[in-house]
């Protein structure tokens, strides 16, 4: 039998993991009501369903929205629509008819109906990370306020107004909102659907500030030792430590990228932020931490159920906090920037650390980009070693003894 969803199960609710590492939407069945489920889409947005057959066509109908529908109430809509079904009457057709009788505004120029092209068409461009944003933005924050308004009528007023009102307690998600409206509209009129931006001159409504933190020597070691019990998600951590990868790649890391002879881990194009493969040397501790871990997957290297990639990061960093209890805020990925910055004190050159950690910016941008084609194999191997053999050091000194991360 499907068992019950309850309240906390419904908050910790999240989209799946595919075998690639990417989110997707997540479908959960309630065993409360008959027919009920809670989807959970890509961007973390929630809503809730019933799946039911009428005159024997199946048939799926949104109940509403998880943010504004609590477990009761979505049972208790449930039931409603169970009750008309025994009535004879269609939900979703009942529904459907209303909205048409309803309907104020289906122009081809309608906000609503542009957002849905500008998804459908601009979307497979952009990274599926940045996607989630752009659809989470405009769906959460753009369309309720404006689904049925043409794009002409929108104007400047309109646009701060919307961000500001986010900004009351989503300062950071105020900005990237008027980031993807800066888009559409820079889209519209590329297409000559309007004539001029409404977002030109809008300033975000909130200061963001770039991260700067860095582990330093004591909160490398102390982090370091504690992993030690935290598994095949603790080797996680020491790996993006020891690499400067991004948490998402290393998290998604797969045994077939691995490569046993030259002991290199080749991230592939789809998975790398830049769309250029890049090879990581594995230094001689990175390559023990690997080898030594047991083949949960025969795809995925850090996974502890075999069905896919470890994702609960939230968690450890949970556990490792109430271990560390530093006096700064940080997260996982001021482990690239410890490495990066590590690395430059090592009097590594700002070359090779762009190349070592897959930077296409920097030394590298622009015409350098063309005609500069050494791959700096060897100097990124000799840098990340290096960078191995000083965090060894910082553990041997912080502990008082020494950990041999080398053969």
């Amino acid at each position: 039998m499907t068992k019950k969803l309850t309240t906390l199960a419904f908050e910790r609710a999240k989209p799946k993991v595919d075998s690639a590492g990417n989110l997707v939407r997540n479908e959960i069945a309630d065993g409360g009501a008959d027919g009920l489920y809670l989807i959970v889409q890509p961007s973390g947005a929630k809503s809730w369903a019933i799946r039911y057959r009428h005159h024997g066509r199946a048939t799926k109908f949104t109940l509403g929205a998880g943010a504004a529908l609590s477990l009761a109430q979505a049972r208790k809509a449930a039931a409603e629509a169970r009750l008309a079904l025994e009535k004879d009457i269609d939900p979703a057709a009942e529904r459907r008819s209303a909205r048409a009788a309803n309907k104020v505004d289906q122009h081809p120029d309608a906000v609503e109906v542009l957002v849905k092209q500008f998804l459908a068409l601009h979307g497979p461009k952009i990274r599926p990370a940045t996607r989630r944003i752009y659809d989470g933005a405009l769906r959460r924050f753009v369309l309720p306020q404006w689904d049925k308004r043409r794009v002409h009528e929108i104007r400047r007023r309109d646009v701060i107004a919307l961000v500001e009102a986010i900004a009351v307690d989503r300062p950071i998600m105020a900005n990237r909102t008027l980031g993807v409206l800066s888009k559409f509209f820079n889209w519209l009129l590329a297409r000559d659907v309007i004539a001029a931006s409404p977002v030109h001159g809008v300033e975000m409504p909130a200061l963001e500030k770039a991260r700067d933190r860095m582990l330093d020597n004591d909160e490398i070691a102390a982090l370091w030792r504690a992993c030690a019990d935290e598994g095949i998600v603790g080797a996680a951590v020491r790996i993006m430590l020891l690499t400067g990868a991004r948490r998402t790649e290393v998290s998604a890391m797969r045994w077939a990228e691995i490569d046993e002879e030259t002991r290199t881990w080749v991230l592939p194009s789809e998975r790398s932020k830049n769309g250029q493969a890049h090879v990581v040397p594995l230094s001689t501790g990175a390559w023990q931490i690997i080898a030594a871990l047991p083949r949960i997957s025969d795809t995925h290297v850090f996974s502890t159920s075999g069905n896919g990639p470890v994702v609960n990061f939230c968690r450890i960093k949970e556990r490792l906090d109430a271990k560390l209890k530093f006096e700064k805020h940080w997260q996982f990925h001021d482990l690239r920037r410890s490495c990066a910055s590590g690395l430059q004190r090592l009097g590594v050159r700002v070359e090779v650390i762009e190349a070592t950690l897959g930077h296409r910016s920097g030394v590298f941008r622009g015409i350098t980009s063309i005609y500069q084609r050494h791959d700096f194999a060897d100097e990124k191997r000799a840098a990340l070693q290096r960078w191995a053999d000083h965090v060894e050091q910082l553990v041997a000194g912080a502990s008082g003894k020494l950990i041999r991360l080398r053969g």
